[in-house]
Parts: C-alpha cells; structure tokens; sequence
C-alpha cells in the first residue's frame, strides 16, 4: 500500500508540473514572482482583519512571503514560490532572496486554490536552516498562527513573541495562537542568480554584502524597511 500510494504521488506530480515550485525560465518571471510576493504583504496590512501589528513586525528577524498553488487529483500537491528578507545583525535589512514553497500531503482533495502567506519569524536561528535547502514549518520550527492588528487582546502580553514563527494566510480560520503545520520552503538558487546577476548563492544575498539590490527588488525592500526599521 505504501509502495502504491508513493507510486501514484510520483503520477500526480508528473502530470501537475505548473503547480509544482520550478526554477523561472526567465529574469522576467522572478521579478513578477518578487512583485506578487510585494503586492500580497501590502494586501495584508491594508485592513485590520488581516494586518500584522507593529509589535510583531518590530520583532521581527526575518519575513517569508509565500504564494502557492493546491490542485485537487487523488493527492492535493502544493507548490509555488515566495522571498525571503533576514535582518542582519546590524540591523539592516537584507536583500529579498527567492525561494520555493510547497507542501505534498496524502488525501483525498478536491478543487483548487491559492494560498498567500507571511511568516514572521521572530530568532535568527530559523531562517538559516533554510541555508541548508529547506524549512519544514511546524517541524523545524514551531509555527502559529499570528495575532492580527484587530485582536489586540492575544499579542499585548508578549508571549507569542517567543515562538520562532508566526504564520499569517488568508486560507486558514485558525485563530491566534493555534499551532499549523504550514508547509515548507526550500532554496531557490537558479532564480536568485538571474534575478541579481551573479553567481553567489543564499548566504551571500542574506547575510553578505557581495550583491548591490537591482532596481526591481527596492520597491519591496523600501516596504518591508518602514514596517519593521
């Protein structure tokens, strides 16, 4: 049984691809996956039923912004592509660093949907596991579900800016606190290179500073700067 249900996620994956994270065929392609990531995390704190508080921000030590894509076969396949920006230790923000997300879980599904989330991630630990491929949120790092800029009540005390990830989606009626199991996001290295010119990889856009940000990163740079300065 194990051996068939692995068989026909391998079938299901052949025949989705489009679903699935994929290196871009073009520079084009990464600067309007980096635009949509932007334009998500200024949909979320246009309203207070979706907003990150100011208190969450300011502890903020890295921000992931994701966009993935479920379709509905005999298994539901989660792919799709986000950024990632760290806070260095001097304070200063990094470079927004492609990546991929996704998430492959055995069911029945059916339908499909897109689901855009931002984790903030509140120690400097969890973002450089991403430096060895990959973070499995809720497994490498506890997850739950953020407190929004409306539900003022469940943050105010400071507690839940201990826990290493706070998960913000609009698919999701967790309320806050609830812990997720929120999928994972993997290292995107292809796209990073045509997107800045060059050929150093994740740790040098994060944490070096060997890459000038090209004119289409700024924009979300600027944002995510007046946010959490």
């Amino acid at each position: 049984m194990k051996k068939t249900r692995l068989l026909l996620l391998a079938l299901a994956t052949a025949l989705c691809p489009q679903f699935l994270a994929a290196a871009p065929a073009t520079r084009d392609d990464v600067v309007k996956q980096v635009n949509s990531c932007e334009a998500i995390l200024r949909e979320f704190m246009a309203t207070p039923a979706t907003a990150i508080p100011p208190q969450v921000l300011g502890a903020a030590r890295a921000i992931i912004i994701t966009n993935q894509f479920k379709v509905g076969l005999v298994f539901g396949i989660q792919g799709g592509y986000g950024v990632i920006l760290v806070k260095k230790p001097n304070g200063q923000w990094s470079l927004p660093a492609v990546i991929r997300a996704g998430e492959a879980s055995l069911g029945l599904q059916l339908g499909g949907k897109s689901v855009e989330t931002v984790y903030v991630i509140t120690n400097d630990q969890t973002p450089r596991q991403l430096l060895d491929g990959r973070i499995d949120f809720g497994a490498d790092a506890k997850a739950v579900a953020g407190p929004k800029a409306a539900e003022t009540e469940t943050w105010q005390d400071g507690s839940m800016l201990k826990i290493p990830v706070l998960v913000y989606t609009k698919n999701t009626g967790l309320y806050a606190g609830a812990t997720v199991k929120a999928g994972f996001v993997s290292r995107d290295d292809d796209s990073n290179h045509l997107l800045y010119h060059t050929v150093y990889d994740l740790p040098e856009l994060l944490y070096g500073n060997f890459v000038a940000p090209v004119p289409e990163v700024k924009f979300l740079m600027n944002y995510v700067k007046s946010l959490a300065p």
